[in-house]
């Protein structure tokens, strides 16, 4: 795993673990890798990954069932894929549209490039 520079390292294991989740790679209660494991496997730190661990068990995405280890919950790809497209909606989407008024892009083009 590659880290950005402009984001916290926590946050991208965090990131990360949804996007397999999202990919089907994590399923609902599959055990993902213990905190030792998945900094041995992504280079850093205990408790950058047990931040990450922390920040994914407080969304309700992966629970720590004691003497077994982290598994995801039942609702965890509804729960990430509702926090995603309110990011989107709310972050990433106005500045697109900033960016097609900008350069004058028709609704018609977008239409013409998502049927392609």
């Amino acid at each position: 795993m590659e880290f950005k520079a402009h984001q916290p390292i926590y946050l991208q294991i965090y990131l990360h673990i949804c996007e397999m989740i999202l990919n089907g790679k994590y399923k609902i209660g599959d055990k993902i890798l213990s905190v030792r494991e998945m900094a041995i496997e992504v280079g850093v730190n205990p408790n950058t990954v047990m931040r990450s661990y922390e920040l994914l068990q407080n969304k309700n995405i992966i629970v720590n069932k004691r003497g077994i280890g982290f598994n995801v919950t039942e609702d965890a790809k509804e729960i990430i894929l509702e926090e995603q497209k309110k990011q989107f909606l709310e972050e990433e989407l106005p500045e697109i549209v900033k960016k097609l008024k900008m350069f004058g892009i028709s609704i018609e083009e977008i239409e013409k490039l998502i049927r392609n």
